[in-house]
């Protein structure tokens, strides 16, 4: 079995909304300076008796049942999140107990950030090319986690979850090719340092809220995601033998809507072939991206025979990109 497809997609947002207007209640901020710099409106924030495991199970579910396919049916379980249940041990063991699946192999892509889900896709394809069926889930709780009265992070994030089931199939959607690359020497420009062996937590930091900070250089992130996405988009299309005027619909990670139409001014393809849900999600992390296929999916955007492009950039810094063929 040498072709690999995407037989499921399923998606979860917490039903909270949380608003621009929202945001400038705790920080120093209001809904135009949010919206020009980075497109979004609401995001979705989870309740307080939810975990990281509760939206990527939620998510699960629907792609199983998507694929028509019980947990049980299921081979492998990858989980790519930078926001576990618990330090140890990973998300991914709760899910597959929680799902009731098979003792099979699960483990967490962790700290891939945006880029996660996509990795995990990658692999899933390596796994199951000679048969199997692999669930892949992208999930983000970072609202909880992330310093509230740093005006410049804490209002581009939102909490989600997405889920794809991967297999070697002759049915489905066929995966054409996926690409994936790090460079760890810009690996400092996104970046949350306390709480590992550099810097382990310690009282005297969380006072100062220091376990909670996420550090951004803003105007490096936004180039090094503009050319890496970029970049991605057209090495997927080459390993698969695809011409950009072939794509029928563009589905970049949900960051910045800037960011998205300079990918898209990059690739030459028009607004109207790319899938934009921002304004209502924010950036979802490893989610973003089956979020919004599914969403893409569910609003009659997705017909038999379009050929997709998917692309994400994350901390690490790493990046993906696949092309599938519906």
């Amino acid at each position: 079995m040498s072709r690999v497809a995407l037989l499921g997609v399923g998606a979860y947002a917490p039903t909270k909304v949380m608003t621009n207007e929202d945001w400038s209640r705790h920080v120093d901020t209001s809904d135009d300076w949010i919206t020009t710099r980075t497109g979004i409106k609401r995001r979705h924030m989870a309740s307080e008796d939810e975990s990281t495991s509760d939206l990527a199970v939620a998510a699960a579910r629907i792609a199983l049942s998507d694929a028509h396919l019980t947990a049980a049916e299921i081979d492998e379980i990858i989980v790519a999140t930078d926001t576990p249940d618990v330090y140890i041990p990973d998300t991914a063991s709760i899910v597959q107990h929680r799902l009731q699946a098979r003792e099979i192999p699960a483990y967490d892509l962790a700290r891939g950030g945006c880029a996660g889900f996509l990795q995990g896709v990658d692999i899933a394809c390596s796994r199951t090319r000679s048969g199997g069926k692999a669930l892949v889930i992208g999930v983000q709780l970072l609202l909880r986690l992330i310093d509230w009265k740093d005006r410049n992070s804490c209002v581009l994030f939102g909490d989600a979850a997405g889920a794809a089931v991967i297999a070697g199939s002759e049915g489905g959607g066929e995966i054409l090719a996926v690409v994936s690359g790090t460079d760890g020497s810009k690996s400092a420009m996104i970046s949350m340092e306390v709480g590992g062996t550099r810097l382990p937590f310690t009282i005297e930091r969380a006072r100062e809220d220091l376990h909670r900070r996420v550090s951004l250089d803003g105007r490096r992130v936004v180039k090094e995601a503009i050319r890496r996405m970029t970049q991605g988009a057209r090495a997927v299309l080459e390993k698969a033998h695809c011409e950009l005027d072939e794509v029928s619909l563009f589905v970049p990670h949900q960051a910045n809507l800037r960011i998205i139409e300079a990918v898209a001014r990059n690739l030459k393809l028009p607004m109207e072939k790319v899938f934009v849900n921002i304004e209502e999600y924010g950036n979802t992390g490893p989610a973003s991206i089956p979020l919004a296929l599914f969403e893409a999916r569910e609003q009659g955007r997705l017909r038999q025979g379009d050929l997709v492009l998917l692309t994400a950039f994350g901390a690490g810094l790493h990046w993906s990109a696949a092309l599938i063929r519906f």
